[in-house]
């Protein structure tokens, strides 16, 4: 921690202490900052310059920065590399201040909290998910924050592992003290961050979901059955507070992981089908060859689709006949996938505008 030998740094300090396990970029003038432990990490990620501010005084620390408009380079590179980035920006004008500037941190980015499009995957999901553990079952949820998709569900340690890898969360949340259930359970590389026993209490999640969907219990969501999902879905809005994702009305439901009327396949028979992965670099895998969707949530859509694949027979004769009219209508098609491309990512772009971004 830097030592508050001026106004600037004791300013630097007051956000870093609240937000101490984040990497804190500081908007200094035209650059964003970073300091001590900070910026040694940083300058390793990014590969930039770490300097010493202060060299030779008694407040020497390591610094290591860069421009403020190449925010949106460095970012996604400090995010994948499992980076929490505390974004702290000037709050006011620095012309129109009077004395030191006021900033604030305004936005902190993980692996599974971000509306950034350089961070994100367009054609993949980007899930934060939150495990509830018990002696003889578990609550799981999942939420990509930035198109609103919000499931959760209840079962045994088999179903969470099928769960789990059908979803593949880029961060997980979990109760402190539970460091060897959940490296057990995540077998990706999935940031993992620990949250206080009392996020994980029925009380707290029911608190915070009454907050966030203004009812009482779960029954309208189809999880009346299932307290410890709802715990889960209470410790990722407890997440999202201290992220500073405060304004999130795009998130309406949630609703129940399908257990039935899905095909689930085991971690063996996932790999070797390369159904999203190839197994040889170089390779190709089935999503690759097969997509040819023509907007983000269309791909997205898609993905979901083949790592559930679908047991209704009537729901994949519905598929199979709407395929058949529009193979059978070219000009449709055609005109359809010029509307989709057109489109953008809706799914996306609605979220942002519902959080001011």
């Amino acid at each position: 921690m830097a030592r508050a030998s001026t106004p600037l740094m004791q300013q630097y300090e007051h956000a870093k202490r609240q937000h101490p396990d984040a990497l804190l970029l500081f908007r200094v003038g035209d650059f964003y900052e970073t300091f001590g432990e900070d910026a040694i990490r940083a300058a390793r990620i990014l590969e930039i310059t770490l300097t010493k501010r202060g060299n030779g005084s008694a407040s020497e620390i390591e610094l290591a920065g860069f421009p403020h408009h190449s925010l949106d380079t460095y970012l996604p590179r400090l995010v994948r590399a499992g980076q929490r980035v505390a974004i702290c920006d000037q709050l006011e004008d620095p012309k129109l201040a009077k004395g030191l500037v006021k900033r604030g941190v305004t936005e902190v980015v993980t692996p599974g909290v971000t509306l950034h499009d350089d961070v994100l995957q367009a054609k993949a999901n980007n899930f934060l998910c939150a495990v509830h553990w018990t002696r003889k079952e578990l609550g799981i949820a999942f939420l990509d924050v930035s198109t609103g998709d919000f499931q959760a569900g209840q079962g045994d340690s088999a179903f969470a592992e099928r769960v789990m890898r059908t979803f593949s969360p880029a961060e997980v949340v979990y109760q402190r003290g539970r460091e060897n259930d959940v490296f057990g359970l995540v077998k990706t590389e999935a940031h993992r961050s620990r949250l206080e026993d009392w996020v994980f209490t029925e009380d707290s999640a029911m608190a915070a979901i009454e907050k966030q969907f203004g009812v009482a219990s779960m029954k309208g969501f189809g999880l009346a059955d299932s307290p410890l999902a709802a715990v889960a879905v209470g410790a990722i809005l407890h997440y999202l507070d201290a992220m500073q994702h405060a304004r999130r009305g795009h998130l309406r439901q949630v609703g129940r992981i399908a257990e039935e009327g899905v095909l689930w396949m085991d971690r063996f028979t996932f790999r070797n089908l390369e159904v999203l992965h190839p197994a040889a670099p170089g390779g190709r895998a089935l999503v690759d060859a097969i997509d040819q969707t023509a907007s983000p949530m269309g791909a997205r859509m898609l993905r979901r689709w083949l790592m559930m694949p679908s047991t209704d027979l009537g729901q994949i004769q519905q598929r199979h006949d709407a395929v058949a009219a529009l193979l059978a209508a070219p000009d449709a098609l055609s005109a359809l996938r010029d509307v989709f491309k057109r489109a953008g990512d809706m799914e996306r772009l609605a979220s942002k505008a519902s959080t001011g971004r």
